[in-house]
């Protein structure tokens, strides 16, 4: 049997893992102790997740290591939209509902890239090397993929209701694609769980682990 760890308090991440183990891996998801890191501005959103992925695969084998049970994988991940008039400037997760409604007015009617930057950190005892080496002998791979997506021209109503249901909580740009945010926006380019909180590598290469 194959253990995961999602290190991430995300309930959408959760379940799109959830959607391909099997009966012979054991999935287990709990957030990150450390704070994140806030990298310095004037860097473009591509590096910027980067960045924040890198430093919570970091974290995620430092606290695995103490902590000890080691699962055989760690799954770490990192989304940030892109605002669509600046690539400089990152729009990750609003925390109250003005923020989300300056969000979404400023996706309404515009295209914008979406960054998902995701790690797979794997055990010492497991068979596999990865390409970044970590704290206590963990290694990792690393991916990072973008998603285009497009929003409807949204009215006075339609936002007030994204804002009020509170789908907005918890996710990058104020939207989660896969929930009521959906009706009013369209993925252009790439893949869907890019946009939902995984780079599509990082999903293949679990789906090939645990077959």
């Amino acid at each position: 049997m194959i253990s995961i760890l999602l290190a991430s308090a995300s309930e959408r991440r959760r379940e799109i893992l959830s959607e391909i183990v099997n009966e012979s891996t054991k999935l287990e998801s709990r957030a990150l102790a450390s704070d994140e890191i806030n990298p310095s501005s004037g860097i473009e959103v591509s590096q910027r997740v980067e960045l924040i992925c890198s430093a919570k695969a970091e974290a995620a084998a430092q606290e695995v290591t103490i902590s000890g049970g080691q699962p055989d994988l760690v799954v770490v991940s990192d989304t940030l939209v892109e605002d669509p008039t600046d690539p400089l400037i990152a729009l990750g997760q609003p925390i109250d509902e003005l923020m989300a409604a300056s969000m979404l007015l400023g996706l309404s009617g515009r295209r914008h890239r979406v960054w998902s930057c995701t790690a797979i950190l794997y055990s010492p005892a497991f068979n596999r090397d990865g390409t970044e080496i970590l704290h206590g002998g963990w290694t990792a791979d690393i991916w990072s993929e973008s998603a285009v997506v497009e929003f409807d021209e949204l009215t006075q109503d339609v936002l007030a209701n994204l804002v009020s249901s509170g789908s907005w909580k918890g996710k990058a740009g104020a939207y989660d694609l896969a929930g009521l945010a959906g009706e009013n926006a369209s993925l252009i380019e790439g893949e869907e769980v890019t946009v939902l909180g995984f780079a599509h590598g990082a999903i293949e290469i679990i789906s090939s682990l645990i077959i």
